[in-house]
């Protein structure tokens, strides 16, 4: 389970790579993008090559899944969801060559899932 969303190591990707992921950024999108949705940037780096990616998160479907879950919707949660979205685009290569990817909400409800999971596991 990821433990720091900050910074952490993923992989190997479907090339065998390992990537060291830093956690740059979160904002809301509507001003920036004109879309409702909160963004989370991550520098990936493999040693030889750095790219960026941003991860969206539809807000319509994260207040949804926060009070059907009973949670605040924080930006920790945000950064947190996003990154096991990023963990997945590595390991499976899936959305990989895109810069900007729009989270599902089944994805988000796998990844709430995770998360409570882990947070259980930890009491």
């Amino acid at each position: 389970m990821l433990e720091n969303f900050r910074h952490f190591r993923a992989g190997p990707d479907p090339f065998g790579r390992t990537w060291q992921v830093d956690f740059l950024w979160l904002q809301t999108a509507i001003a920036i993008r004109h879309s409702d949705t909160v963004d989370v940037k991550f520098l990936l780096s493999d040693g030889d090559t750095r790219l960026e990616k941003v991860i969206a998160l539809p807000h319509a479907e994260l207040v949804a899944l926060s009070q059907k879950a009973g949670r605040p919707l924080t930006d920790p949660w945000c950064a947190r969801l996003a990154a096991l979205h990023l963990v997945h685009m590595i390991e499976t290569g899936e959305d990989f060559e895109k810069n900007l990817v729009t989270v599902s909400p089944h994805d988000l409800e796998k990844y709430h899932a995770i998360l409570e999971q882990a947070a259980a596991a930890r009491k």
